[in-house]
């Protein structure tokens, strides 16, 4: 089998692997995960290199070069894996390299962490808010019932693009190691691409390259909800459409406002707006021009959303492997 249906064969079989199982809890404790191993380099790292006496174009510089360290160590672990991987089980090193690009997809875990937050919201205000501090960077003392409901779906939203298109996309063109440091990029960007003091200049590289890298993804994302809503009950794909030409530009970030604007659109939703990060009011723009006043019911209508929108991804694949399979 060529490379290009072969990648396409591991990231089918990585999708429903996840979707059947996650990344199992005992083989976590056991061995961690690879974010968590990326993440030990990127941390090493920082701690040698980022240090706070030296200028900021020496910090944006080091920043640089810890980057590329961590790049270029995963792609090597990655590429060594699938070399050995390849010679020794032949075609049926898809299986495997399927499912070690599974736990580079977060599908399942996605929807459960979501999922728990419309369980605690249910049950009271105190523990929806401590399930949606498991998942996004806010205060959860200062939300309400509406605004727990509305940060759990955004997350839902923002991850779709990040954890499970872009992920799948970048395993798709250039096989585990593509998925691999993509991850690694992402992982780095979400440990040191903050504009702080510590961070703004040793991160900045990080954050710069995780933006471009999922400008992609972030388009793609919004295409497959609008996608899912022309099927999901109650849902509107014109108007997912219509909030991801007219809002998602106004968005803070390059990316995260397309999927955010079609998940409200489709659901008659707004999304963003203003909220409270570490005690700081941040006066961002609204996505959708539905209802803000939200519940554990539109998380759940989310989340159906979600899953169909995952299911359209998958198909889109196998539709495209079936046909470049014919053309060999």
């Amino acid at each position: 089998m060529s490379f290009i249906p072969a990648a396409l064969a591991v990231v089918l079989t990585a999708l429903a692997v996840d979707a059947v199982a996650g990344y199992p809890a005992w083989l976590f404790a056991r061995i961690g995960h690879p974010v968590t191993w990326i993440g030990r380099l990127i941390e090493g790292l920082e701690k040698q290199l980022n240090r706070p006496d030296l200028s900021t174009r020496a910090r944006c510089w080091r920043g640089i070069g810890a980057l590329a360290v961590t790049i270029g160590a995963t792609a090597c672990v990655a590429i060594s894996c699938e070399a050995v991987l390849r010679l020794a089980l032949g075609d049926f090193a898809i299986i495997a390299l399927g499912a070690m690009a599974s736990s580079l997809i977060a599908q399942r875990s996605l929807h459960e962490h979501v999922a728990r937050v419309a369980d605690g919201l249910e049950n009271s205000l105190a523990e929806g808010r401590r399930a949606v501090s498991q998942i996004v960077g806010r205060d959860p003392q200062s939300l309400n019932e509406a605004a727990v409901a509305r940060a759990a779906i955004e997350s839902l939203a923002e991850n779709f693009s990040d954890g499970i298109v872009a992920p799948t996309l970048y395993t798709a063109l250039a096989g585990l190691a593509g998925g691999a440091v993509y991850k690694a990029i992402n992982t780095a960007d979400s440990m040191i691409g903050h504009r702080t003091p510590r961070y703004g200049a040793y991160g900045w590289a990080a954050a710069r390259l995780d933006d471009w890298v999922n400008l992609p993804a972030s388009r793609l994302s919004a295409g497959f909800i609008a996608m899912a809503a022309l099927i999901a009950p109650g849902c509107n794909a014109f108007a997912a459409v219509r909030a991801v030409w007219r809002d998602a530009r106004h968005h803070r970030s390059p990316n995260a406002g397309w999927p955010e604007a079609a998940m409200a659109g489709a659901l008659g939703l707004r999304l963003a707006g203003p909220r409270v990060y570490a005690g700081v009011a941040v006066d961002d723009h609204w996505m959708g021009e539905g209802r803000a006043q939200l519940d554990a019911k539109d998380i759940r209508r989310a989340l159906m959303l979600y899953r169909i929108a995952c299911g359209m991804q998958a198909g889109v694949i196998a539709l495209l492997f079936l046909t470049i399979q014919q053309s060999f």
